[in-house]
């Protein structure tokens, strides 16, 4: 089991940033990718960005590339999720999510362990 933990939500202007952060505990090894995905209230969860354990490999939505970044402390087992000229369209809950398996990262229902997520809200 991997248990995760996210924090660092919170209320921002349009084009502020923030930093989201995903703590891993457990059998952090079973994990192949950890990733971030967000949803808002009667909509479908969305893929937002995933980066491998090792880190050496990260992926992105179209509608974040360019605006946030994913990157790993292999030291601290957290993962971050650093938004940049964050939008209005990006309020949502964030959460993390560990997968197991190689595979399709975007993948929502192939991810095993969830967090409970952390709340983004951006005002104009």
């Amino acid at each position: 089991q991997v248990q995760l933990v996210e924090s660092g939500g919170g209320l921002v202007q349009a084009e502020d940033s923030l930093r989201l952060s995903c703590v891993a505990s457990g059998r952090t090894s079973s994990a192949y990718y950890i990733g971030w995905f967000r949803q808002t209230p009667g909509a479908a969860r969305e893929f937002v960005a995933a980066i491998t354990w090792s880190g050496d490999k990260s992926y992105y939505s179209d509608s974040v590339k360019g605006r946030f970044t994913i990157s790993k402390d292999n030291r601290e087992n957290t993962v971050y999720l650093q938004m940049n000229n964050l939008k209005p369209q990006d309020k949502a809950t964030y959460y993390c999510a560990g997968r197991r398996l190689r595979g399709d990262y975007s993948r929502g229902l192939e991810y095993d362990y969830w967090g409970q997520g952390t709340q983004v809200t951006v005002s104009l």
